[in-house]
């Protein structure tokens, strides 16, 4: 009996400390099979340079002189794909619809007129639903484009543009899971996207209007107009006193106020001016708002961009800048002001 019960914690102990050794070398694993995962899917992107010929071209040029929308369709993981790469097309000016491959033998195929352009993902292109699919959209007189992985495939060879991503292998370890081959196919897309962006001529400034919301838009559209209102208008003589400037500053709550003489601008006292006047020991009684002032103030035009007003502050190392309308001064756009419109 004690002898067993010996036999037993060894074989407890045995097999505890195998599975300590086995999870260190899963550990020490981690950091080569991340880089590894890496250095494979960016040799697949790298191949994918020669496949950019002239199907890609003739498939840009056949988008930008087409008056219908892009009709992306695929199934699993391409089908992911899809729906990331019209979501690229339509914020760079190109109008496009996602239509799941499955779902478009059961009713959707109505979402495609004739005018459209359907590009269909796939790795293989011969699964049942692509195959289901491809002869309907051609019996629609659509022009077809594959982004596939294989060109000798069911779609690839009933398919007016072939959009190549075959791959030599997925990073996958067991060649299974859809790594190098979704890369590739997202990559492809962006390709695609870029080059119809740069033959439309598309700006900056037509980026803004697909993304007002975002900051990214905001960058682009956003003016010192659109915030500066919501602040309070501190202002005080330039013969006025102490008093009645720290006043002004506490209650406007901007930790500074314009200094006017005759209704121009000829400085700005900030919560720093106060306490270096302390530092100095200047009388309350006689010091005027002139004599702790700072000259020649940072100004911005109400019509300035709000990410311009803010590379002015960040480099002149200022919270708050004065805004002037028509060489007036209407009140101050403060840093906080930026960061709530998500700006930095």
């Amino acid at each position: 009996m004690h002898y067993t019960f010996i036999r037993i914690c060894i074989f407890v102990a045995n097999y505890y400390i195998l599975k300590k050794i086995k999870l260190k070398k899963a550990e020490s694993n981690i950091i080569q099979t991340g880089k590894a995962t890496v250095t494979k899917e960016l040799n697949a992107i790298k191949k994918l340079q020669q496949y950019i010929n002239i199907d890609f071209e003739e498939t840009v040029k056949l988008i930008i002189n087409s008056k219908g929308r892009v009709i992306i369709t695929g199934i699993g993981k391409s089908a992911n794909i899809g729906a990331k790469i019209v979501s690229t097309l339509n914020s760079t000016g190109t109008p496009a619809i996602f239509m799941h491959a499955a779902d478009a033998v059961h009713g959707d195929l109505g979402i495609i007129r004739d005018e459209d352009i359907v590009i269909c993902i796939s790795k293989s292109g011969n699964t049942p639903e692509i195959k289901v699919l491809v002869p309907l959209i051609k019996l629609r007189g659509n022009t077809l484009i594959a982004i596939v992985g294989n060109i000798e495939s069911f779609l690839a060879k009933r398919s007016d543009y072939i959009l190549n991503t075959t791959v030599d292998k997925e990073a996958c370890p067991n060649n299974l899971a859809p790594t190098s081959s979704t890369t590739a196919q997202l990559v492809m897309g962006d390709a695609l996207a870029v080059s119809l962006l740069e033959y439309r001529g598309f700006t900056a400034q037509d980026f803004a209007k697909f993304h007002p919301g975002g900051a990214l838009g905001k960058r682009l559209y956003l003016k010192v107009s659109d915030i500066y209102p919501n602040n309070e208008v501190p202002v005080v003589d330039i013969n006025d006193n102490i008093q009645k400037v720290i006043v002004e500053i506490s209650s406007k709550r901007l930790g500074c106020t314009a200094v006017l003489k005759d209704k121009e601008i000829v400085g700005i006292i900030t919560d720093g001016d106060l306490r270096r006047m302390l530092e100095k020991g200047l009388s309350f009684e006689t010091t005027l708002a002139k004599d702790i002032m700072s000259l020649s103030p940072k100004m911005v035009d109400s019509e300035t961009l709000v990410s311009e007003t803010l590379e002015i502050m960040r480099k002149n190392d200022i919270t708050q800048i004065l805004v002037t309308k028509n060489n007036t001064y209407v009140g101050f756009i403060h840093l906080h002001d930026i960061i709530k419109e998500g700006i930095l």
